[in-house]
């Protein structure tokens, strides 16, 4: 199965980059495709103009296939019309205060249209689209199809997987409750949705007949061995290539990580709207206790006024600090290093009796 992967995306070897919404950088996207992996870029947020831009800066940057990702649309999204963010951003003044930013005004809307992205990925015609939070449609499947690029789907339960299978992907990431950042849970709530990747990826392996990529928990090479013992064709790292100096992480998102141990990760709605696990901080204890919390993406919207400023500033307390249960693992400061650790747990292992 090992070898689909890399025949169906054109790579060295199975290792794929976590996609960043918001933290992503071209110089890491960029290394990991020239190591042999699959480099990943998240675009969340990306208007149409900004995504052809980044997509020409990760050309210039490599040659090798690199995957691009979008979120998809659930249905539950609010719009400005729908939310009074009044009390929303009352409750964060004082960290809109602590971050010396000026509270903002709502805007017009919260993300850009979703379908003017897709076009945009399928003009720039990158080697693959990462999705997460759905199943792409029948036309933007044929239409990736048509350019020659591969669509990865990304699950959080066998029927997700399934689901993404029937829709015609190319690829499945089995994603485990391990995993740092938001949770894509889309057919369940993703409450209701935290499968472990121990647990999860041998039954989608066992589901569907597309490559798996497991993510969730996954560091070294221990955990690259232990993922492809149990059927994946492929694992999908964030938070240890996160940690690394190429990432968009401030120094104290790095630092963090750096510090973290397997309990200290935990899951909330307070940073978006939307269940994350990441790293608790002064600004996700202050909105937990507030208890003011608007649906996504007006929460995300209004956490990211001062959020920005915080991380323009360095100041790790008022950022979300998104990591993954394996964060502890996370060691290593180049991503050199990280994908030649990874790569390790690919080879055969040796017996006992060979010298």
């Amino acid at each position: 199965m090992a070898n689909s992967l890399q025949d169906l995306l054109g790579i060295e070897g199975p290792i794929v980059l976590g996609p960043f919404g918001g933290l992503s950088s071209v110089g890491l996207t960029a290394e990991v495709s020239n190591l042999g992996g699959l480099g990943s870029y998240g675009l969340y947020g990306y208007s149409p103009e900004r995504i052809l831009d980044t997509v020409g800066q990760l050309r210039a940057a490599t040659d090798r296939p690199f995957a691009v990702n979008l979120w998809l649309p659930v249905g539950d999204e609010a719009t400005p019309a729908d939310v009074d963010l009044g009390p929303t951003l009352a409750a964060m003044a004082p960290l809109y205060e602590a971050a010396d930013a000026a509270v903002p005004t709502p805007p017009e809307r919260f993300l850009p249209d979703v379908e003017a992205q897709l076009a945009a990925v399928l003009e720039a015609r990158p080697a693959a689209l990462s999705v997460v939070f759905g199943v792409p449609s029948a036309a933007v499947v044929e239409a990736a199809g048509e350019r020659g690029i591969r669509i990865i789907g990304t699950a959080t339960s066998v029927a997700e997987a399934v689901a993404l299978e029937e829709g015609g992907v190319d690829a499945i990431v089995a994603t485990g409750f391990e995993a740092g950042g938001h949770r894509v849970a889309f057919l369940r709530r993703p409450e209701e949705s935290l499968v472990g990747t121990l647990a999860l990826v041998p039954q989608v392996v066992d589901a569907v007949g597309l490559p798996v990529i497991a993510a969730g928990g996954i560091a070294d090479r221990r955990g690259v061995a232990a993922a492809i013992a149990l059927g994946a064709a492929g694992v999908q790292v964030g938070t240890a290539f996160l940690r690394t100096r190429e990432s968009a992480a401030t120094d104290g998102h790095r630092a963090a990580i750096a510090g973290a141990a397997e309990t200290d990760t935990v899951l909330t709605r307070a940073m978006s709207g939307r269940l994350a696990r990441g790293l608790p901080n002064r600004a996700m204890r202050a909105l937990e206790t507030a208890g003011v919390l608007a649906p996504f993406p007006a929460q995300n919207w209004a956490t990211g006024g001062f959020r920005a400023a915080a991380a323009a500033r360095g100041d790790a307390d008022l950022v979300s600090l998104w990591a993954g249960q394996a964060a502890g693992l996370a060691t290593r400061e180049r991503a050199a290093d990280v994908f030649a650790e990874l790569a390790a747990g690919l080879l055969p292992r040796r017996s006992g009796n060979e010298a």
